[in-house]
Parts: C-alpha cells; structure tokens; sequence
C-alpha cells in the first residue's frame, strides 16, 4: 500500500513538473510578444525622432546669426533637438571622412552653415514636415533650403504601422495557442485523477470540495510558472541592454513592468480557468461515462 502511494505521488510531482515547465514556455513566449507590442510605439517614437530635418543657411548669415537663429528654432514647440554646424565645421567633418581637404584645392570652402533638427515624434510624418519646411522657407534672408528624406519619412510611418498590426495579430493569435496548449496540459492532469473525483463524489463530497485541491495546485503552478516566465524575460532583456547600447530608450521600466504584470496575470488567470472547466468536466459525468473515456 505504501509503495503503490509512493508510485501515485511520484508521478503526480512529475505531472506537476511538467505542466510547470510547459506552461513556463508558453509565459515566456507570450511575454516576448507582450512586450514587443508595448515598446512598438517607443520603437516609433524612436526612429521618428532620429529623422534629421536640415536647414541651410545663406551664405551671408553669420556664425552669430546661425547660432541665435538655432536657438530661435529649439524653442519651437515641434523641435526636439537642434544642432548648429558651422561652415568650419563641416569643412572639418568632410575632411575627416574624405581624407583629404577639399578647401586645398578649390580655394575656398565650399561648405555652407546648416542646422540640424529632430523634431518629436507626433511630427514627424510627411504632412508635418512639409509643413514645417515651408514654415522655414519663408524666412529667405537666413534660410537657403531645406531638407528631409521625404521618402524614407513615409516609408518609416508605413512600415512601422504594419509592423504595429502584425504584433498585434500575433498576439492574439498566441494567446489563442497558449489557452490552447495550457488547457489541454490541465486536462490531462485532471484526467489521470478522474477516478479520484468520482469516488469522491460517491463518498458525499461537495463539488467545492472536490475542486479545492485542484485549484489550489493551479494557482501555485501558475505563480511559479509566471515568475520564471518573468525570469526567463529577465534575463534576455539584460542581455539585449548588454549587447545592444541605447535600447533603454526603446526597452523602459515603465514596459517591463507592463509586461511582467501581465504575465502574472494570464498565468494566474489562466491555470484556474483551466482548471476549473476540467475539474467540472468530470464532476458533472456519471459513471459510465468516465469508464468510457
């Protein structure tokens, strides 16, 4: 008798341990998901904000004049960033990455002063900037020109858009999947003890119960599974910061948070929903029916 117990609680620890690890993987899969969906607009507002509006100067306006007039355009309420170049400057910059002075042999220098802008994110789609373009245009004694890539502005805007739409789909799709897989793993949990809860009910036991067992192991497999989910993401999401600089601005706490509370949630939620729909599944049979499953 002792050893038959021994052999029924050995493999109950090794059906526990295996819709733990199962539905440890389907956590951490949905949580990649999850938190690729939150950071897609800090990805947006990322790329949208690294777009470079080039303003250039007449040649008669002075350094003074550039450096006062940049100052005038960082206080805009859609600039984020602006960065004055001076002729000198770009004289240098063109040297260094031609190797050689281009100054030397025209006589002069041919570079004009220009100013470099990001603008935040909310403006930064083609509408926006011509409109901002046109803006800067009018002012004709400071302003010469200006430039952007109109083209890659649209196509960023577009790609990013289905990009957003197709993380979306996915996951929705993969918390399709994970009900799927999660519950289907419940349900053969329960099945294995579905004599159990049979000759419980023989034997007068309510159905609240008979279920208080199985929902209580639910609720810790869903905890334990959720936090090395949690765990599991932790540790990539070090691993990207350590080998990819400058994606905190993408990857914040504010979406790690997001995304660990949400799969704590679904996990939680998750396995007791299961289990409870199993658990009912085999209480409302009779007895034949059990035999014949």
């Amino acid at each position: 008798m002792g050893k038959k117990r021994k052999e029924t609680s050995r493999r109950t620890g090794m059906q526990v341990v295996t819709l733990c690890i199962s539905t440890t993987m389907v956590l951490t899969l949905l949580g990649l998901v999850v938190l690729s969906v939150l950071t897609a607009r800090n990805l947006s507002n990322y790329v949208k904000e690294h777009l470079t509006v080039t303003v250039v100067l007449s040649d008669s306006v002075s350094e003074r004049e550039g450096t006062v007039y940049c100052q005038q355009l960082g206080q805009r309420h859609y600039a984020r960033q602006v960065t004055y170049i001076s002729k000198e400057q770009a004289l240098k910059e063109q040297t260094a990455a031609m190797g050689s002075d281009p100054s030397e042999f025209l006589g002069m220098n041919p570079f004009v002063a220009t100013i470099e802008m990001q603008v935040l994110a909310d403006y930064a789609n083609p509408d926006s900037l011509q409109l901002i373009a046109k803006t800067l245009r009018k002012n004709r004694a400071l302003v010469s020109d200006v430039a952007y890539q109109e083209d890659l502005t649209a196509q960023v805007n577009r790609n990013l858009q289905q990009a957003s739409l197709v993380l979306l789909g996915l996951a929705v799709l993969l918390i399709i999947i994970s009900y799927s897989l999660i519950s289907n793993s419940v349900r053969l949990s329960v099945y294995s003890r579905r004599f159990t809860i049979h000759t419980m009910k023989l034997v007068g036991a309510s159905w609240g119960f008979i279920r208080a067992p199985f929902l209580r192991r639910a609720i810790n497999i869903g905890i334990v599974s959720s936090l090395l989910a949690c765990a599991v993401l932790g540790v990539v999401v070090w691993c990207i910061y350590r080998y990819q600089p400058g994606v905190e601005e993408v990857i914040t706490w504010k979406e790690l948070g997001a995304t660990g509370v949400a799969v704590l949630v679904f996990g939680f939620v998750m396995m007791l929903l299961c289990s409870l729909l199993s658990v009912n599944k085999f209480l409302r049979m009779k007895a034949g029916e059990i035999y014949k499953i």
